[in-house]
Parts: C-alpha cells; structure tokens; sequence
C-alpha cells in the first residue's frame, strides 16, 4: 500500500483519549482529554505545525551568502522517500514546514514490511510537524513533504504570543510562548487542538486535546514540549 493511501492511525471517527495522566495536568480546565487528530494521538483529525520557517533557503544576493549556506546545511534529508533509522538517516529530532496542501504524510516503522502492524507512528501534516525518530525504529517514510531538518529540542527561539490555528505543531518556548490561549469563531467542531509531553506521536505523548465548537481556551503550560492545532482560528494569548 503506497504512502498516500495510508491513513493515520489515530484517525478513528470518535476515538476518545482517556487515562493520558501528566505532572501538569492540573493546568487543564478540562482535565480530560478528547477529540483526534491525525497522528497516532489517538484521534479523528489530521494535525501538524509551527513557525512558518524555510528550512532550504532559495539562492540569495551576495550579502546574504553565508545565511544562505547556513540554512541549506539544516536539510537533514528529503520530503519523498523511505530512509533507514541509521544509516540513511540518524536517530532524533525533525522538523518540516510550509505544508500548505494536506498532502505531507509520514510514518516510523519497527520494519520495512509495508503493513499496517509495522506502523509505531504516523501523521498526516498541513503547515509543521515535528517527529522524534527513536534509535529502535527500523524506518521513516516521507511522502509529498517539504525537506526536514535536524531540531535540537533545547534550543530557544522567539516564541510568539499569537498562533494560526491551522499552523500545525508548535514547539514551547521556541515557536510559542506558554500562557493562556483563545481561540474564537470555530465551527462544525473542525478546530482541534493538542498538548504534548514529545514529537513521539503516540497516545502516551499527549496530555491533553479537545475538537471545538465555538470559543477554545487552552492554558499550555512551560513544561508542555508541543501545542499542536488544526482547522482552528488563530490562537491568541489573553494571560
């Protein structure tokens, strides 16, 4: 079965995440944790994003040569292919941005066998998406995603205090900044969004996520590692 018509694991029409206990759980009005997203987070919507960032950089003016060069050496490996945990690719974190069409999926598989039961994670990405790929996986597929890039998980950036709502997964403390955060306007219950202790992508990653219908509040908190949203309107802080 090729990459495209593969369907994240976790999407399953009512699938409800339940037990997902953290240290910070406590920073949660909702306590529980509902709804889906794309991944293997246990949940009925595709997910994925951060900061809209070029990871290659096009060809620039002579001043700008030396950052030119800097960013093309952040390419870690391509968007289309399937790549051996290591010896094609290593061990750690990625990241790709500025998926705009939906069509960027992903997998980290125990084998190369192509079955359902191979599969440890998988996403399918609209703006950014980070994945940890563990020493024990055996394979990363990528299909129809921009380049990723090596991600060092402690390193800070300028994290912002307003958010697109469609932008994917966010790292705290490098993309957003932790606080409390509205988001008002959504519709049909098509806005999803998640708190997560890693990029593993696993049911055991999330603290907790809801789909919403109208205003969503969500405290993320400054142990969170991401904050992952989908088909929302755009997250700003209020405190």
């Amino acid at each position: 079965m090729g990459m495209k018509g593969k369907v994240a694991l976790g999407a399953v029409v009512g699938v409800v995440v339940i037990g997902v206990v953290s240290a910070n759980a406590g920073d949660n009005g909702n306590g529980g944790t509902s709804g889906g997203t794309g991944g293997t987070g246990g949940t009925g919507k595709s997910s994925s994003a951060s900061a809209e960032r070029e990871a290659g950089g096009g060809k620039k003016g002579p001043k700008d040569t030396g950052k030119a060069q800097v960013a093309e050496k952040k390419v870690a490996f391509a968007g289309d292919g399937d790549f051996q945990v290591g010896s094609d690719i290593k061990p750690g974190t990625y990241r790709t941005t500025g998926n705009s069409d939906g069509m960027c999926y992903w997998e980290r598989a125990k084998d190369a066998s192509g079955e359902m039961d191979s599969l440890l994670a998988n996403d399918n990405v609209t703006g950014t998406d980070y994945v940890t790929v563990k020493a024990t996986d055996k394979l990363f597929k990528s299909s129809d995603c921009n380049d990723w890039e090596a991600v060092d998980e402690k390193a800070k950036g300028s994290p912002a205090a307003r958010v697109s709502g469609d932008g994917g997964m966010f790292a705290v403390g490098a993309d957003i900044t932790p606080g409390t955060y509205k988001s008002t306007g959504n519709t049909d219950d098509s806005c999803y969004w998640e708190r997560t202790k890693d990029a593993g992508h696993s049911v055991e990653s999330i603290l907790a996520n809801d789909n919403v219908n109208g205003t969503a509040v969500v405290r993320i908190s400054a142990s969170d590692a991401y904050f992952k949203t989908n088909g929302c309107k755009d997250w700003k802080k209020t405190g």
